[in-house]
């Protein structure tokens, strides 16, 4: 299958609140099972045919870009010879075609960039054609290519996805009496956030400033009405602390409710 339309992985931030994983390393790379949460993303976008990445790269932006060039090591058992950098790989048997088909362009967006700013700079790349963006840090059993058909059809400049947030605390009920009738832990509220997976037109760049969030601009298509919302019910998890990363890391062992692709 050929490469179709370039997707956009915001890779550039720091992660605050997982300091304990990203002091060492970029959120993105902080891993889920034993694979990098922007391998698992971009996992997703590959299985509905879409292998075509851009890495918008800011904070320790050569990590990423070593992985993915050192993949094969990291997999495979090899011997390096280091006077030649000669290697041999050794593969285990049924394993030498499971390497990933990705294309990816590496860019350098900007240490300290906004989300925005980190879109405005890889114009260049796009060739003035319909593109995606998605955060380096949720995961979901969106259907992609049902996200891109509902665009087309609603004929707007962007589209993104509506999902249902986790609570961060566990919320209570109280009776009339204010006694407390129920506790529900971390539940997934009703409410919906963009959770990524957006399809945009080369005309987005017309409503985007420098030196701002990737949201002020999606809020000026809202302001035109050319932003349209695909809502997901399925499921869909961000990564944002150290607790994300451990309740991830349980359902990857049980299955993955993402895992959409095959081994």
């Amino acid at each position: 299958m050929p490469y179709t339309m370039k997707t956009i992985i915001l890779s550039g931030g720091r992660g605050y609140r997982l300091k304990e994983e990203t002091e060492f390393k970029p959120k993105p790379m902080v891993t889920i099972g034993d694979k990098p949460m922007l391998w698992h993303i971009m996992k997703i976008y590959a299985h509905y045919g879409f292998r075509d990445f851009i890495m918008a790269l800011g904070y320790k932006g050569d990590d990423i870009k070593d992985y993915f060039l050192n993949q094969r090591m990291f997999q495979y058992d090899f011997t390096l010879w280091t006077k030649s950098r000669r290697t041999q790989m050794y593969h285990p048997s049924g394993v030498r075609n499971k390497l990933d088909d990705f294309r990816i362009t590496f860019v350098d967006t900007g240490l300290e960039s906004l989300t925005g700013e980190r879109v405005r700079r890889l114009r260049e790349y796009l060739n003035r054609e319909t593109f995606m963006v998605t955060y380096g840090d949720g995961v979901s059993d969106v259907n992609i290519a049902e996200i891109l058909r509902f665009h087309r059809k609603k004929k707007v400049i962007g589209t993104i996805t509506g999902v249902h947030p986790h609570s961060r605390w566990g919320l209570v009920r109280k009776n009339e009496d204010n006694m407390a009738t129920m506790f529900r832990q971390k539940p997934v509220l009703n409410e919906y956030v963009n959770g990524g997976f957006m399809v945009l037109e080369p005309e987005f760049f017309d409503y985007l400033k420098p030196d701002e969030m990737i949201e002020t601009g999606l809020e000026r298509l809202a302001d035109k009405r050319k932003l349209a919302i695909y809502t997901h019910e399925g499921f869909w998890h961000a990564m944002d602390t150290h607790q994300d990363v451990e309740t991830l890391t349980a359902l990857w062992n049980k299955g993955a409710p993402w895992k959409v692709w095959k081994d």
